[in-house]
């Protein structure tokens, strides 16, 4: 229903018998604030709000190539929905693009068209607040950042564009709360492939020859990894989102990426100075500027075999301690092999804190596993695990 269904009644008359004037008059008397009502009412519901995605976009005067800019929009302004229509696309005539009719915020109240893909709606809005809720209190995992541009999704799967909500920079930052791996498109023609080049590769794999090689490498798997982010406004409206693991780079903060050996760190916290210090994305260039101290880092062991969609989030535990007076680091802990599961946790203060762990023990049963710090009378950062056995009880 139109604007113009609120005030065009001329069917009402048009419908009523001439025959008996004060019939028509009583007829309209009555219908007319009817209609008027349930057209003006249908309007409303139809109405809806949205938020701008976009870095800057225009509302425009019309779909048309020429039409006037009337109104410059930002990331997060808020606007009213008012219609949408498909049109074809000016590159590509077998193709549709869908422009919505917007009331912008501003003191004019300007209403003008602009693309659908710059406005995110608000029900897609509050999911992705919803989806953001089930990690509340959940610390940051690890931190990372887009190779490319890439979709950012209500759920984590790439065969539809039903649940993109918006398409992220590339070079974007984000927390990473959780990942999880799904069986891999069946299709042939899934709608994102998003895939990226490797770290350190960008230049070698420009070639065809380069890719392939590089594709014939790599085990064939039949599922995929993806991410589960947290993000700032000022990188999206939608507080929470999934991204597809191969558009993904690990920042690995400076302060330990030279401590990687023949595993992958998949998981970092920090365990001493403050939050801000525990290598959250929402600090610029975090893997660059990150202070020397102490962590917990979980690592990985690299495989040729293809992932399993249960194989664990993480196999051995290393605890990085850091020596302010000699300005060094040094090995505090480092378990043996396990199977431990996300999220891990730091709590407490100062020098009294712990670590919390899913570990999953030989008969597949997953418990929350409490680790203790401490330091020695020399200052040295020690770990007390919760299944610590004496030695000499071990060789009984």
């Amino acid at each position: 229903m139109t604007r113009r269904s609120c005030y065009d009644h001329s069917a009402i008359v048009n419908r009523t018998s001439w025959a008996n004037p004060m019939r028509v008059i009583k007829t309209i008397s009555i219908v007319l604030p009817m209609l008027t009502l349930l057209g003006c009412s249908t309007l409303a519901r139809q109405s809806s709000g949205g938020v701008v995605v976009a870095r800057r976009a225009q509302i425009r005067s019309s779909t048309a190539v020429v039409a006037a800019d009337l109104l410059q929009v930002n990331r997060g302004d808020q606007v009213d929905i008012l219609d949408s229509v498909d049109v074809p696309d000016p590159n590509d005539n077998t193709r549709k693009e869908r422009w919505l009719r917007v009331r912008g915020h501003d003191e004019d109240t300007t209403e003008g068209w602009i693309e659908s893909r710059n406005v995110m709606p608000q029900d897609v809005l509050d999911a992705a607040k919803k989806l953001a809720s089930e990690d509340n209190g959940v610390p940051a995992q690890a931190t990372g950042q887009l190779r490319a541009s890439s979709n950012l999704r209500l759920t984590p799967d790439r065969s539809g564009n039903e649940n993109i909500m918006m398409r992220l920079d590339s070079g974007s930052s984000f927390d990473i709360i959780s990942w999880k791996r799904v069986p891999k498109p069946k299709s042939s023609e899934a709608i994102e492939s998003d895939i990226a080049p490797k770290a350190g590769s960008a230049q070698q794999s420009n070639t065809k020859a380069n890719r392939q090689n590089d594709e014939d490498n790599e085990p064939e798997e039949t599922n995929e990894l993806w991410y589960k982010v947290r993000l700032t406004t000022a990188t999206s409206p939608a507080p929470a989102g999934w991204i597809y693991g191969k558009q993904v780079e690990l920042t690995v903060p400076s302060d330990i990426i030279f401590y990687r050996t023949g595993r992958e760190f998949v998981a970092w916290q920090r365990l001493d100075g403050e939050v801000k210090d525990s290598g959250s994305a929402n600090d610029r260039d975090v893997a660059r500027e990150s202070k020397p101290g102490s962590w917990l880092i979980l690592e990985k062991s690299s495989s040729n075999q293809p992932h399993s969609l249960d194989e664990p989030d993480f196999d051995r535990i290393y605890v990085l301690g850091y020596d302010k007076r000699n300005q060094e680091h040094y090995t505090a802990y480092r378990s043996p092999d396990l199977k431990g599961l996300l999220p891990a946790k730091v709590e407490g203060q100062g020098d009294n804190k712990t670590f919390m762990l899913r570990l999953t023990d030989d008969s597949g049963a997953v418990k929350d596993v409490q680790y203790s710090l401490y330091r020695d009378a020399r200052g040295v950062l020690k770990v007390t695990p919760p299944t610590a056995i004496p030695r000499d009880r071990r060789r009984r």
